[in-house]
């Protein structure tokens, strides 16, 4: 790439007089630095072994002293922001396609073996330019505009959220399922039938790009995702209590979640922890008794105990409470230093 467009393209300013008009290729881990790159200085410390390695550029963003003149030393404002405009300026002369889709879809992809040409990102520009820097022509790209920024891509397609019926579920409890899918058996799959239709559009996405796909085991994804506990809120394994302690920190996810649990929970004591902000959720539960309402999350635990329940829906907080508040009633005694 020429000088002159890195400059136009990242909005830098050019600090010296530089012998070098034009870079090979444009690198951001020192370790693959060759000569003629252009090196983007993410780790400052760096900058001196990429020019040793033959780096003809540098591009940062704090206060760095020119150690070589003949080399092409760039200042830009944010150096994630430069990355990302270059990463789009080359993808323009990809033939990719860029889908974009929801948070859990996206998460269940991540969690999917699929061939090369297909690349689910996530993570921040660094971790997804390292994805993309070198994709292949035809390759297709999935990704969500909550954890991934959309000014990278020039166009997307957005997948509906249909529903297509084709997934056979076979048995289910609340947080396992076994189902069929393309006459292939997939037996007590860690996944909840909550999440089964937001499966369905994805498996949906690879038969219509024909890309190949196996599923292994599901681990959570940080939505609707179940802790099972003892009395004292101690971690069981999975499927060995009673007591299920159900985390969702997205509140648009919420309303679907309580419709989910009364559907398929009708047997069960139910309670829903919501934060005290959260009126529109507040009203939707009609049994009030099965309200517990806080405002200090730290104190959810301790207001749990309370209440007898099977599963608790907890709002707004993920499981690293339960953690904090283990810690919190083992308290040192005399007796712990002999």
């Amino acid at each position: 790439m020429r000088l002159q467009n890195v400059l136009a393209l990242t909005h830098a300013k050019l600090l010296n007089d530089p012998f070098v008009s034009s870079f090979t290729d444009i690198v951001f881990d020192v370790k693959n630095v060759k000569r003629g790159d252009l090196f983007l200085a993410f780790d400052e410390s760096s900058i001196e072994d990429a020019i040793l390695n033959g780096a003809y550029g540098i591009v940062f963003s704090k206060p760095t002293q020119i150690s070589d003149s003949e080399i092409a030393w760039i200042k830009v404002q944010n150096l994630e922001d430069a990355l990302k405009r270059l990463l789009r300026f080359k993808l323009l002369d990809k033939s990719v396609k860029v889908y974009e889709t929801n948070e859990i879809v996206l998460k269940l992809a991540l969690q999917v073996v699929t061939e090369p040409r297909f690349i689910a990102i996530s993570g921040n520009i660094v971790e997804i330019a390292k994805q993309l820097w070198n994709i292949e022509d035809s390759s297709c790209i999935l990704f969500c505009s909550r954890l991934s920024d959309k000014e990278i891509f020039t166009k997307t397609i957005k997948l509906s959220n249909t529903t297509y019926n084709n997934i056979n579920i076979i048995e289910q409890t609340l947080f396992e399922t076994s189902f069929i899918y393309n006459d292939i058996f997939y037996e007590r799959q860690l996944i909840s039938p909550f999440f089964i239709s937001y499966l369905e559009v994805l498996l949906e996405l690879f038969n219509t790009l024909k890309i190949n796909y196996r599923l292994r085991k599901f681990t959570p994804i940080g939505h609707f995702e179940a802790v099972f506990t003892n009395k004292k809120f101690e971690i069981k394994e999975f499927g060995t209590s009673d007591k299920v302690l159900i985390f969702e920190k997205e509140t648009a996810l919420v309303e679907s979640q309580i419709t989910f649990l009364q559907s398929e929970a009708r047997w069960a004591k139910i309670v829903y922890v919501v934060p005290q902000n959260e009126k529109k959720l507040i009203d939707k539960i009609v049994d009030k008794e099965s309200l517990v309402i806080y405002k200090n999350k730290n104190k959810i635990l301790k207001s749990l105990k309370e209440h007898h329940f099977h599963f608790a829906l907890i709002i707004g907080v993920d499981k690293n409470i339960l953690q904090k508040y283990v810690s919190l009633q083992v308290q040192p005694s005399l007796f712990d230093f002999k």
